[in-house]
């Protein structure tokens, strides 16, 4: 009988093999891997692993560890215990990525896969809880409060096509920060389609469609003729007369609206959770939420609605006929 397909021994036979070859080789091969991740991985996740890989270095460093690949499982457990109560399990997660990422780079058997490491990661969680924080939603109602009490200045007007954009298309700051004028889509009822051509979700630019209402398609178009932005154009740009052109940092987008709407707890994704709080309260479907916020699986959606799911779950029902039921008996 043919043996089956082991994709796991095949790596560890190919690791063995790097591992026999001639130095030079091996640094080639080294070189050749750190050129092509620089393409491979977005600017920002590159920032976020050598920022990962010069932290656990150090932190090798002071306790007398090697932090030069191989590492020991029993150094990484050491590490996830450590980190345990500091920093989220999510992020305890993200630093194991990156450990791990640093041994492929070098072409070396990850030991965040090892048991050990496991155990550690699952003992955090289960000591100091695995629930991940999220944004303060903001509803449809905060948003249209916020933007009525902006004025007609140059950057009131950007900051009302910001958050109608944010608030219509449930977009994240930095899909938000990169359209431009040409991706604004007219529609014959007065409203528009905001293409997204790159996404957190879409590293590969594959595309896609966000909504924007017709008031939100009014106040873009305002504050563009005002810019005087051309088609190429980020849409939203600084606000200064005679400032250049480019599309604004994504914690900038923050702090305009932090400013906007008078709260320091909020943020770009805010309008996304609030987005989805509001679609299940007025009984959207699952499906429909998805498409809208372009999410390729249910489980992100339902985690921003659990307290409005909560409302509207089977023992809210079933409590809310019962007491209908007695109130008609009364």
């Amino acid at each position: 009988m043919k043996a089956m397909f082991n994709r796991e021994e095949e790596r560890l036979e190919v690791l063995a093999q790097l591992a026999r070859a001639p130095i030079p080789t091996r640094a080639a091969l080294i070189e050749e891997y750190r050129r092509r991740s620089e393409g491979a991985f977005a600017p920002r996740t590159l920032e976020c692993y050598h920022n990962i890989v010069r932290s656990f270095s150090a932190w090798c460093d002071e306790r007398g560890y090697s932090s030069k690949p191989p590492i020991s499982p029993s150094v990484v457990a050491e590490y996830v215990d450590w980190l345990g109560g500091q920093i989220r399990s999510t992020t305890i997660a993200t630093r194991l990525w990156a450990i791990a990422e640093m041994h492929r780079a070098n072409f070396e058997a990850s030991p965040c896969r090892h048991r050990l490491v496991e155990l550690a990661l699952k003992s955090v969680k289960r000591k100091y809880g695995a629930a991940v924080r999220q944004a303060p939603a903001l509803s449809k109602k905060e948003v249209w409060a916020a933007i009525e009490r902006q004025g007609d200045s140059r950057a009131d007007l950007r900051n009302k096509a910001l958050l109608w954009i944010l608030t219509d298309s449930w977009c994240r700051a930095s899909e938000v920060v990169a359209f431009k004028v040409k991706d604004l889509l007219r529609q014959e009822d007065g409203s528009s389609l905001l293409y997204v051509t790159r996404s957190k979700t879409d590293p590969y630019g594959e595309g896609a469609y966000a909504f924007l209402s017709a008031e939100g398609t009014r106040a873009s178009l305002k504050w563009i003729r005002e810019a005087g932005l051309r088609r190429d154009d980020p849409i939203i740009t600084k606000s200064q007369v005679g400032g250049l052109r480019t599309p604004l940092n994504p914690a900038t987008v923050t702090r305009i609206i932090k400013r906007c709407i008078g709260r320091d707890d909020v943020s770009a994704h805010s309008m996304r959770v609030g987005g989805v709080q509001d679609a299940f309260r007025i009984g959207c479907d699952l499906s429909s939420i998805m498409v809208a916020g372009r999410w390729s699986s249910p489980e992100m959606p339902a985690r921003y609605a659990r307290r409005i799911l909560a409302s509207q779950s089977a023992s809210a029902q079933v409590s809310r006929a019962f007491e209908q039921e007695r109130a008609s008996e009364l």
